[in-house]
């Protein structure tokens, strides 16, 4: 099994696969010691073939693999396209369209939260995927025969997985549920992180405005330092260290030094300088320039009716045969049962249709549950 090294070897391939209305895509790369995922292999599959790319080859240009991405008449098949698209983007700032997910596909067909490829290859391929390669060293050259028939793995049951869902999806009629996901994956604003929304990640931890200006100035600056150095943001400063200073809001070396939290030295460092100075920005922001702070869960009076419309989503869900992460999140519920106007994608799109109506009519008194042999039903 060779790898594919060179610009007119990928070229020729990339011709081939683009003769067939479907391509399923991997790839492998490591991320555990840089803030940019390093891209190691790409795995590329039609009907008739399948074919490994080397992009670590010193005479490789992926121009021809970016062509077949935006090819629009192929549909790029991929399972769990998340990170495999930050990659394609972030290298050749183009998102593979048209897209179809079969981890989004096999959600809205019934096969639970977040289903893992081993299932679904199991499920609908017939097949025994071996994980022993899985989390092995995909930059280091040769790669093992174990490490390539792994690889080669991840795209050819993904055909048969994708023919199954796809198959599944025209009967249910609901392949315009998963091309509204596929939207959002494709959209590049996904895959752009601004250091001044870093924040967001650990937002739900804070109550206090002085707190929040805290946190918003520390993230965007450790967001800021780890895409310069590109090493992971908790290298350059470990979560529960910043919120420890976010709490304690040190305005000195000394008081920063006192922390047990942050590492020794840290103080001394011109990290420590940025985050003394990023604590004077807090300090200086205007309280009602800030962001709201979201409302503690349950206040208001809303945690009977949070926890009824977890009842409804459950109901729903296994009614329609559909995974209720795909339908509904806790943010999206906890918003719900405060306004019935809430800016959530559950009240938008084909999830108003089926859930989001029905939670409305839950809140106004219309709409009931009651239990019939055993099961919650909404009626």
């Amino acid at each position: 099994m060779n790898l594919i090294a060179t610009t007119a070897d990928l070229a020729d391939a990339c011709a081939r696969l683009a003769r067939h209305p479907f391509v399923t895509v991997d790839t492998e790369f490591l991320r555990e010691t840089t803030y940019y995922p390093k891209l190691c292999l790409i795995q590329l599959a039609s009907p008739d073939e399948a074919v490994l790319v080397d992009p670590l080859a010193p005479d490789l240009d992926l121009a021809p693999f970016f062509a077949l991405m935006t090819d629009e008449a192929v549909v790029k098949v991929f399972h769990a396209a998340r990170q495999d698209l930050e990659i394609v983007w972030m290298l050749g700032r183009v998102l593979p369209t048209p897209l179809f997910d079969t981890q989004v596909a096999a959600m809205v067909c019934g096969y639970g939260d977040s289903v893992g490829y081993e299932q679904l290859a199991n499920d609908l391929a017939k097949a025994r995927i071996d994980k022993s390669s899985r989390f092995t060293d995909w930059s280091r050259r040769p790669l093992n025969e174990a490490q390539l028939v792994y690889a080669e793995a991840d795209v050819t049951h993904l055909r048969d997985i994708y023919l199954a869902l796809k198959a599944d999806l025209e009967t249910t009629g609901r392949e315009a549920w998963v091309a509204e996901e596929m939207a959002v994956l494709n959209s590049p604003a996904t895959y752009e992180v601004k250091p001044e929304n870093a924040w967001l990640r650990l937002k739900g931890r804070i109550r206090k405005p002085k707190e929040l200006a805290a946190l918003i100035e520390l993230c965007a600056w450790r967001e800021r330092e780890a895409q310069h150095r590109d090493v992971p943001r908790q290298r350059v400063l470990k979560d529960d260290a910043l919120m420890d200073i976010v709490a304690r809001a040190p305005r000195s070396v000394e008081a920063l030094a006192e922390l047990r939290s942050v590492p020794n030295g840290f103080e001394r460092s011109r990290s420590g300088s940025d985050v003394l100075a990023a604590i004077e920005r807090a300090m200086a922001l205007d309280p009602k320039t800030l962001p709201r702070l979201e409302r503690e869960r349950g206040r208001g009076g809303n945690g009977a009716v949070l926890d009824l419309l977890k009842v409804l989503l459950k109901a729903v869900a296994e009614a329609e045969r559909v995974a209720p992460k795909i339908i509904a999140s806790s943010d999206d519920l906890e918003a719900i049962a405060s306004d019935d106007e809430a800016d959530v994608p559950a009240l938008q799109g084909w999830r108003r249709g089926v859930f989001g109506e029905k939670a409305l009519a839950l809140k106004s008194g219309e709409l009931g549950l009651r239990i019939v042999r055993g099961r919650v039903v909404a009626g």
